[in-house]
């Protein structure tokens, strides 16, 4: 190997995270943003990704090439480009197709259940649908085993909605294609209803308010969002009403209404507001905010986290018409036990402090 052609430096390979890739699942492609690091000697763009993308093969790089699938600084290049320090080297690469779906026995939590739609209880910690790095084990995994055939994407048969894997509680999943069409149509206008409970740091200055924005990616984090000001051309609009249930000093038990569905939308919000949600390790939930930095309270967080090893996020109740009988139904769900146990630990140390 030439001088001319030295491997990345370490620090350069450091660079490359995780964060750094974006997967569209619209248009199939992976897109990866690398940073060439100081230092970096003159090296072919396709040497340059070979180094820092072992998983890949230097004819998809080369192929990439010839699609104008490379670009340097913005613009295309081929795979004779020399990259050198200070450059910004995006690569766009086509994934495979996701596997076939199969069924997977498990128990269900149902909480009612019609010939045309079903309501269930999602746990904490269980993924909603197939997605990257979640091929199995889903609930649309136990929904295939429990009935052969739903309506809808193959990826996400009956899903009408979707709540964050860490996130317990009540959704709605259609059984047929009437269902799932007008259903779909209630949450698009937003005529279903939804709140959820959450504990979140610190004590809120108001009893209730309204948390206006546009939610979307944020820029320097692909998987995480962002609460950007209604008048940016950034996200979507998010609208979270809230009402405080219960204070402990230290955190707040809040009940947020949605008026829209945006991915974190509720954790997203409260980070807003300068109260993210215990233990939300995205929204910097995961530290203590606020109250005394003695070791006994410090030891009395770590405890929560430990009780509460999630967001304290969770779907309490869920209200929308039958899409047959045009009936308003309404549900409603109990804590699952995590959330319990850390009410019942902020109560007794709210009492404690009076």
């Amino acid at each position: 190997m030439r001088k001319s052609e030295k491997p990345p430096q370490k620090r350069l390979e450091r660079h490359f995270q995780p964060d750094n890739m974006e997967r569209d699942e619209d248009s199939l492609y992976d897109h990866y943003t690398l940073q060439a690091a100081e230092g970096q000697k003159p090296l072919r763009v396709d040497k340059f990704l070979a180094n820092l993308l072992p998983f890949t093969t230097r004819s998809k790089i080369k192929n990439a090439s010839q699609t104008g699938s490379i670009s340097v600084n913005g613009k295309e290049v081929k795979v004779s480009y020399k990259v050198r320090a200070g450059d910004e080297v995006r690569l766009m690469l086509p994934f495979p197709p996701p596997p076939e779906l199969t069924a997977e026995e498990m128990d269900l939590d149902i909480r009612y259940e019609d010939p045309y739609l079903m309501v269930v209880h999602k746990p904490p910690g269980m993924v909603v649908h197939p997605s990257f790095g979640h091929w199995t084990g889903t609930l649309i995994h136990g929904l295939l085993w429990h009935f052969e055939k739903l309506p809808g994407d193959r990826l996400r048969p009956g899903l009408v909605h979707r709540i964050d894997k860490d996130t317990s509680g009540l959704l709605v999943i259609a059984k047929e294609e009437h269902a799932m069409a007008h259903l779909s149509k209630q949450f698009f206008d937003h005529t279903s209803d939804r709140t959820y409970h959450a504990i979140a740091w610190g004590d809120l200055p108001e009893d209730k308010g309204t948390i206006i924005g546009r939610v979307g990616r944020s820029k320097s984090d692909r998987k995480k969002y962002h609460n950007y000001p209604m008048d940016s051309d950034k996200g979507k609009p998010a609208i979270t009403h809230y009402e405080v249930l219960e204070r402990f000093g230290i955190m707040t038990l809040v009940e947020c209404t949605l008026e829209t569905g945006r991915t974190h939308q509720i954790r997203v919000h409260m980070k807003y507001l300068g109260h993210p949600l215990f233990n939300d390790v995205f929204y910097g939930g995961d530290r203590i905010i606020a109250g005394g930095k003695t070791k006994k309270f410090q030891q009395f967080i770590r405890n929560g986290f430990q009780l509460l090893p999630r967001q304290a996020l969770h779907a309490k109740t869920l209200a929308f018409d039958h899409p047959h009988s045009g009936e308003r139904m309404t549900f409603d769900s109990e804590w699952p036990v995590d959330f319990q146990l850390l009410m019942e630990k902020l109560r007794k140390w709210a009492t404690f402090q009076e």
